[in-house]
């Protein structure tokens, strides 16, 4: 296992690190804890929640996934490891979490980290994130910006303000972005420079063989700004393993949950996932491992979440460490990106 500095903070981050979306959904918290082991055991120092989690989010559910890690966090040594976990923004109709309110200011930022730190059972967050922008933006598969969307929204520079009092008094020790723009980065890093706050030091977007939109822009902000990315959605809701070339398998999340992922429904998917199955192949790769070695290669990742419902497929992602893709395989990739690129931005 390797170990990268995360921007200009002092944190050495794993180069896989363990998601945890499903705990609590799709996995009960023995099954958490018996992943949470494996992971440390492997080497993994660094582990990613959200306040909203589990997915698919609801009121019966929510924070169960925090409350399983920090079940669990109380019996490890914990300065050896990096917690990391997310305010939710606004705009989702989420009318549970914090009785709806959700704008990314003082008073809910203040809530939502006193709510994980109690839920997490610790007394700091390494890496606290804001799950997707307090302003408007197109996410989460959405690709065309429509200026009549735009709202009154929190400024850039009060929620630096905020996060600024919150690192102050210990509750969190560094601040980075999520389902952010170029735009976003650059604002961001520019208020944090001019007026002394907290600069961001990640960015958590996804990043895979179907959706290598962030090569553009995105790559040249964090490229000048030092805001390495972390990448979620390694196997693309599990399409890149190729399990749902031939159907949906009975228990597998897209099949779960019917509305999950509609990005990955698109045209061009299914031909550009069955084109880097048979280069997986070819090259006596496991389609995930090829899938999440890919991720690994890149300058800007660093590192990549990997999720799992069975320690069987987590112990298939983590030995993706192993895989190192040469040029030839990077550029047989690379031709199937030219032939179908980005099918599920």
């Amino acid at each position: 296992m390797q170990y990268n500095q995360l921007g200009n903070s002092d944190l050495k981050v794993s180069e896989i690190c363990l998601g945890t979306m499903t705990y609590g959904q799709q996995n009960t918290i023995e099954e958490a804890h018996q992943q949470l082991d494996y992971a440390i055991k492997e080497g993994i120092n660094f582990i990613d929640a959200a306040e909203m989690y589990p997915v698919p989010t609801s009121a019966e559910t929510y924070g169960l996934t925090e409350t399983y890690i920090g079940e669990w966090l109380k019996h490890q040594q914990r300065d050896q490891l990096i917690i990391a976990t997310k305010i939710a923004g606004p705009g989702r109709g989420f009318k549970w979490l914090r009785d709806g309110a959700k704008a990314i200011d003082r008073d809910n930022i203040k809530q939502a980290v006193d709510d994980s730190l109690k839920r997490l059972q610790t007394d700091y967050i390494d890496l606290y994130q804001i799950h997707w922008p307090d302003r408007y933006v197109p996410r989460f598969g959405q690709t065309v910006f429509d200026p009549t969307q735009v709202k009154e929204t929190v400024s850039i520079t009060e929620q630096l303000e905020v996060f600024a009092d919150v690192i102050n008094a210990g509750k969190i020790r560094y601040i980075g972005l999520s389902n952010e723009t170029p735009w976003g980065v650059a604002q961001f890093s520019h208020a944090a420079k001019q007026l002394g706050l907290p600069k961001v030091v990640s960015i958590q977007n996804a990043y895979n063989l179907l959706n290598r939109t962030f090569d553009g822009a995105l790559a040249e902000a964090v490229y000048y700004e030092n805001v390495p990315l972390l990448a979620y959605s390694p196997l693309g809701f599990g399409y890149l393993t190729g399990k749902y070339l031939n159907g949906k398998p009975e228990k597998a999340r897209v099949t779960l949950f019917e509305n999950f992922g509609q990005r990955y429904l698109k045209p061009n998917v299914s031909k550009a996932v069955a084109a880097y199955v048979e280069i997986a192949k070819r090259h006596q790769l496991s389609p995930a491992q090829l899938a999440i070695a890919f991720v690994r290669s890149r300058w800007f990742v660093a590192s990549t979440i990997i999720g799992a419902t069975t320690l069987e497929q987590l112990k298939e992602n983590i030995e993706s460490i192993n895989v190192v893709l040469d040029k030839d395989i990077l550029a047989e990739l690379d031709s199937v990106h030219t032939q179908y690129p980005n099918p599920a931005p």
